[in-house]
């Protein structure tokens, strides 16, 4: 079986100027197997507001797979890439979450409530593992634990090709890992441009418009002028720095205007329903079939 020049298809989409279709999806085994063949290019197991059970989530990974599909493609590299939102806000600045997830296997990590430069570079160096100061690409510092062996294992690679594969993308041209931070509140927002300045390595950032409209004090009201234009604001200093922006709410009735306003990351909820995904597809140009 040939060994592709890229494993994560979310990261595939996103090099090749495509966009990227992924979706929320709570820790289960049963939507782990409904989602294994979908056309979701990743799906984002949901652990911030669930209980944290890296057990589960192995399970989920695990079903997640489809053998016959592998077999037919003659490639490692999996159909739906899995991702999965850690607990802590950026404030707190955990890392075992993420190095857990990493240990398990899945392709990249969503830190949720980003809003300060020193928590987003938390948040790279998390998914990073050490080296010495004088190499290529040293910072953000990686202070990821070395344990390699079940995540080579699911990648279906030997530890040094794991190795060789396990770094952030684009930070890192030939890494399948992608950091997407979520901006979700006006601090953040105020912040970002720094951010992107200063932390290489972040793949997507995603708006937490749910937390966002709290705060501006329209709850949920995604559609009100005050929420999208602090929204419009991240898109905006995300295309000046060249990171692609993602939405977590994409829907049938949102899809073209999300895809006109420039969002390259669209999650289309309900898990299980793939009438804003096929919508996604066949307006940005890409294949539903």
């Amino acid at each position: 079986m040939s060994l592709p020049q890229r494993l994560n298809p979310v990261i595939a989409a996103l090099e090749s100027g495509k966009h990227a279709f992924a979706t929320f999806c709570p820790p289960d085994t049963e939507s782990a197997i409904a989602l294994g063949t979908s056309k979701y290019d990743g799906v984002v197991f949901e652990m911030e507001h669930n209980p944290w059970d890296p057990r589960l989530l192995r399970d989920c990974l695990q079903y997640l797979l489809n053998r016959a599909q592998i077999a037919r493609s003659g490639s490692i590299a999996p159909v739906v890439a899995p991702l999965v939102r850690v607990p802590p806000n950026g404030a707190e600045k955990a890392q075992f979450q993420a190095k857990q997830a990493l240990d398990l296997g899945v392709y990249g990590i969503v830190w949720p409530h980003i809003s300060t430069v020193d928590e987003a570079y938390n948040a790279v160096a998390a998914c990073r593992y050490p080296r010495l100061v004088d190499k290529p690409r040293y910072e953000p510092a990686g202070v990821r634990g070395d344990g390699p062996a079940a995540a080579a294992r699911y990648w279906g690679l030997g530890n040094q090709e794991y190795y060789e594969r396990a770094d952030v993308w684009p930070l890192d041209p030939q890494g399948e890992l992608l950091v997407i931070i979520m901006i979700e509140d006006t601090k953040g927002i105020e912040n970002l441009p720094e951010i992107l300045e200063k932390v290489p390595g972040i793949g997507v950032v995603l708006i937490g418009e749910g937390d966002l409209s709290q705060e501006l004090g329209y709850p949920r009201q995604y559609e009100h002028p005050t929420v999208v234009r602090w929204m419009s604001r991240i898109v905006e200093t995300c295309k000046r720095h060249g990171v692609a922006v993602g939405h977590p709410h994409a829907e049938t009735a949102n899809m073209e205007r999300l895809l006109r306003e420039g969002y390259r990351f669209l999650m289309a909820a309900p898990a299980r329903t793939y009438g804003a995904l096929e919508s996604g597809l066949r307006l940005s140009g890409r294949t539903a079939e």
